[in-house]
């Protein structure tokens, strides 16, 4: 039975995400497609699919079309469908057979491709049916827009891999010495507000140079899974210390309270916006190898606009780290 197309016409279909670019900026496209009686059912397989087309792409599967057939380009149905954000027409693709993961010339995946476009709801479907992402969201087009922390994932080494907290923080070795790395999950890709707070993270960390501070070393945010690396504390955390330890002595918590004292004014008073931690809490302040203390984890600070009028806050009666310190204290 002859696939039904309507009236010959043409139709324009979405790039590779790592198709190169034109030197006005504009995305390679391909030439305008006219489909005819006379095309191969291959080609017609690809009109169909961008048009959604669920009957005309069952009837020619169903003639024996190749669902995992590639273009010149290497690009299949599949990352046509993920391109336009054809949830239907994907779940109709990969029941037929799809392989979920193939690269076109460019590297570039039908995940990678609905990342590209933010087709949310195709990039669940795909990730629901094992697709593994190789474009992280922050990635560039051009080399010269690469940030300059990044850094190679195949430079860190994670044979000998430390846990520090579950699923986030592991130590590896990179460059020849040991380093401590957050590892993003992959639930980031699909969500903008993660995106976002991520690149906000990366953004404070840049700016951050002080003793009392934990060094940020650079980031992987070129592929998946995208990662934070800073340097590596072994004495661990100050809730682990206290509950090691017992009560202070008074020096030791005047010590203490001073270091991380710096730490938080170094970042209240950056210019031309204060940093805000808002999560300062025993397990967030890091001992280094002096016993010294240093602020950590900035996940959920913010950048603040430091007014000229002060607005006053209700005080807080007790912190997790004035709490901690005041049961340790003798």
């Amino acid at each position: 039975m002859e696939t039904k197309i309507q009236q010959p016409r043409k139709t324009l279909v979405k790039q590779s995400s790592l198709a190169p670019e034109r030197e006005d900026g504009t995305k390679l496209v391909k030439d305008e497609l006219e489909v005819t009686e006379s095309v191969e059912p291959t080609v017609r397989l690809m009109y169909l699919v961008n048009e959604g087309d669920l009957e005309g792409i069952n009837e020619l599967l169903d003639l024996g079309t190749n669902v995992n057939f590639s273009d010149i380009d290497g690009r299949t149905a599949l990352h046509i469908a993920a391109c336009q954000g054809r949830t239907d027409v994907v779940e109709l693709l990969i029941r037929r057979g799809a392989q979920i993961d193939p690269k076109d010339c460019w590297g570039s995946t039908p995940l990678a491709d609905a990342i590209y476009y933010k087709n949310h709801d195709v990039i669940k479907l795909l990730e629901k049916h094992g697709a593994k992402p190789l474009m992280a969201p922050m990635h560039v087009n051009h080399r010269r827009e690469i940030p300059e922390y990044e850094i190679d994932p195949k430079e860190l080494d994670f044979t000998n891999t430390v846990d520090l907290t579950k699923g986030t923080f592991r130590t590896a070795l990179w460059r020849g010495i040991k380093v401590a790395v957050k590892v993003i999950g992959e639930d980031v890709i699909s969500d903008e507000d993660k995106v976002s707070a991520f690149r906000d993270e990366l953004e404070l960390l840049q700016k951050i140079r002080h003793p009392n501070v934990v060094q940020f070393l650079g980031a992987v945010t070129q592929s998946s899974p995208m990662m934070i690396v800073t340097e590596y504390l072994p004495k661990g955390d100050l809730r682990a210390f206290l509950k090691s330890k017992g009560a202070l002595k008074q020096t030791t918590a005047v010590k203490f309270a001073l270091d991380i004292a710096r730490g938080m004014n170094y970042l209240h008073e950056n210019k031309p916006e204060a940093i805000i931690h808002r999560d300062l809490e025993p397990s967030n302040i890091l001992r280094d190898d002096s016993g010294h203390l240093k602020v950590a984890d900035f996940g959920l600070s913010k950048l603040l606009k430091v007014a000229k009028t002060v607005r006053e806050d209700k005080p807080v009666m007790c912190t997790d780290i004035s709490c901690e310190f005041s049961s340790f204290y003798s």
